[in-house]
């Protein structure tokens, strides 16, 4: 019974780890001693049976996976890492031993193409998983998590696929694990001595380091202690109701040390922010999806930034949009404006509470748009808009519609889809998307602004802005949806210079380019906002160096990087619940937090800001 209890609170540890912070330790173990832990897992961690360059595990988007445990202690803790990287569903094999009859197990994971196993001595001596394991499996990629002191290795001399064996059985030893599988961890580590006929010593292979690691700020320098500060700021922004709740990830040198949920999905405090709450992102959009998008068709040739509108846009060419570059609009200094109208100008017979065939473009909950009402009569204000502005800086959203337009024509595909399968299904990024209602539970969803005047509902898995919402969710503008785990992800990749997991999704060049400065009436460079030389706007951070680079989104998003500082810096929040205020911004909270993760940079280093 006490075996079980101390099982069971095990599970509740890491579960609420998982949920509400970066990195699922002991919470006994300062800092410090959590690096120590971490060091010694290293040193104890030995990748076998990987000729073929299994580990780490690569093209998540074709993989399924299951993780199955029988004894292992610290199953929770390995698990939420291994979340961190894909959708992983967890199977207790202990509830199949004993059951009457071969392949139960086997038949419940068989929509799974990759199955992870965690091991022990102990489970090694039941005949029922040897057997499991050792069974020739040829539609499946299976990884083996061997936890013990060795012993057992002999038992595995038939087994071809992959072993990550650990002679140490911990919780830190097992983050490591899951960790090494994805390539968030390197494996560095031969075998000491000789186990078998088969792993003897000197055997063992060397991976390197691929994707975001999860750990503590001391892993990187930074005393956590110099980040409380950001415990503070986020409950001042939601003590002066700047926000229900935010969520707040940092990423230095390619690892999570920072990842915490604050306050609540609304102001009646019934549901707390998650780490993998899924928030409307607003103008963050333009970046990670419509530009990222547009980097891969000027990076392939499909998409030229000196040609114009016209090239691909045949019915443009007859008005005064024919001759606009696709570098003006991804520079915003293509003379349009900010916005056209849209909610002011629907008649009631644009719009149905229920669908049809006519009434087929979905804006909110029992809200439906004509069909073609876009092409009739958005497509045709934006064609038709004035230019009064070209070679100035004007922000404005049409650049991006216009810029999804391109896109789709040129790629032949929604741009919904394009993005979802050109990188965020491959990079791992498990929850970002467009219509996040036809795939996620509302629950999971971050609520906006209660809308009394357009949609006249709450608008939960729904996006806020009113243009992207008479596209039907998805535009160049606004409509994505995501977590910051999973912004971290793309953002890294970035930071990264387009290579991520051991795959390249862009030449460095190509990154150069779009997030340099591009023009000189404005900070910004290509789709991407900039560092802001004008010291008194202290944007985004007073303490950002010139090379920053990132968004803001409306509802009450920030993603920047760093290059000076190898820095990814995610806040996410819904200041526009229940309604629009501009508290977050008055108060400063976003760049306020930044501030502190440079000042606990400094303060690690002993070194003076870079700019």
């Amino acid at each position: 019974m006490r075996k079980n209890k101390w099982r069971f609170c095990l599970l509740a540890l890491a579960g609420f780890i998982l949920v509400h912070s970066a990195c699922a330790q002991n919470p006994p173990l300062t800092g410090q001693a959590y690096v120590n832990e971490e060091k010694a897992a290293e040193k104890s961690t030995i990748l076998l049976n990987n000729a073929q360059n299994q580990i780490p595990l690569k093209e998540l988007g074709q993989l399924t996976i299951a993780s199955i445990h029988f004894s292992y202690p610290y199953t929770a803790a390995f698990d939420s890492l291994l979340n961190k990287y894909s959708q992983i569903q967890s199977f207790n094999g202990m509830e199949y031993v004993g059951l009457p009859g071969q392949g139960v197990l086997d038949f419940d994971t068989k929509l799974y193409n990759t199955l992870i196993v965690q091991l022990t001595d102990a489970d090694m001596a039941n005949p029922q998983v040897v057997s499991f394991i050792t069974e020739n499996r040829p539609s499946k990629n299976l990884v083996i998590a061997y936890f013990g002191d060795g012993s057992s290795l002999s038992k595995l001399d038939n087994i071809n696929s992959p072993i990550v064996f650990s002679s140490k059985s911990s919780p830190v030893s097992a983050m490591f694990s899951a960790q090494a599988i994805f390539g968030g961890l390197a494996v560095t580590q031969n075998l000491d001595k000789t186990y078998s006929q088969k792993y003897r010593t000197g055997t063992g292979f060397i991976t390197t380091k691929t994707r975001l690691q999860y750990t503590v700020p001391e892993e990187v320098g930074i005393n956590a202690d110099n980040l409380t500060d950001i415990d503070k700021i986020a409950y001042e922004a939601i003590a002066n109701q700047a926000t229900p709740g935010c969520v707040v990830l940092v990423a230095k040198d390619g690892k999570v040390i920072f990842n915490k949920a604050y306050g609540y999905h609304t102001y009646d405090k019934t549901v707390p922010d998650k780490l993998t709450d899924i928030f409307d992102l607003a103008s963050v959009t333009k970046i990670s999806a419509t530009t990222i998008a547009t980097m891969r068709l000027t990076e392939e040739g499909r998409l030229n930034l000196d040609s114009t509108i016209g090239t691909y846009i045949p019915m443009a060419r007859k008005t005064n949009k024919n001759n606009i570059k696709i570098r003006e609009l991804m520079e915003h200094q293509a003379g349009l404006i900010p916005d056209i109208q849209t909610y002011e100008k629907l008649k009631p017979t644009d719009i149905s509470t229920d669908s049809s065939a006519v009434y087929s473009t979905k804006v909110a909950l029992h809200f439906y748009l004509r069909k073609n009402y876009f092409r009739d009569v958005m497509w045709a204000d934006m064609l038709n808009s004035p230019l009064n502005t070209r070679g100035q800086y004007v922000y404005s959203d049409l650049s991006m519609c216009f810029m999804k337009e391109i896109d789709e024509s040129v790629t032949a595909a929604p741009l919904n889809e394009y993005v979802q399968d050109n990188f965020y299904d491959p990079l791992g990024m498990q929850f970002t998307g467009f219509l996040p209602y036809k795939r996620f539970p509302i629950s999971r969803i971050i609520p906006t602004e209660d809308d009394e005047v357009f949609r006249h509902s709450l608008l939960d898995g729904y996006v806020h802005d009113p243009t992207a919402a008479l596209l039907g969710g998805v535009s160049g503008n606004a409509g994505l949806f995501g977590t910051a785990n999973d912004l971290a992800i793309l953002y890294q990749m970035l930071l990264n210079r387009g290579t991520y997991g051991g795959d390249q999704y862009f030449k460095p060049e190509t990154v150069d380019l779009y997030t340099a400065k591009q023009s000189d009436v404005s900070r910004r460079g290509l789709g991407f906002d900039r560092w802001d030389p004008i010291a008194d706007r202290h944007y985004p951070s007073k303490l950002a160096s010139p090379r920053t680079f990132g968004h803001t989104g409306y509802t009450g998003i920030g993603v920047w990087v760093d290059p000076a500082y190898n820095l990814v810096y995610i806040f996410l929040s819904n200041r526009v619940n229940p309604k629009v205020t501009d508290k977050l911004s008055s108060l400063n909270i976003r760049p306020r937090i930044q501030d502190v993760v440079y000042q606990a940079i400094q303060k690690g280093c002993n070194c003076p800001m870079m700019n």
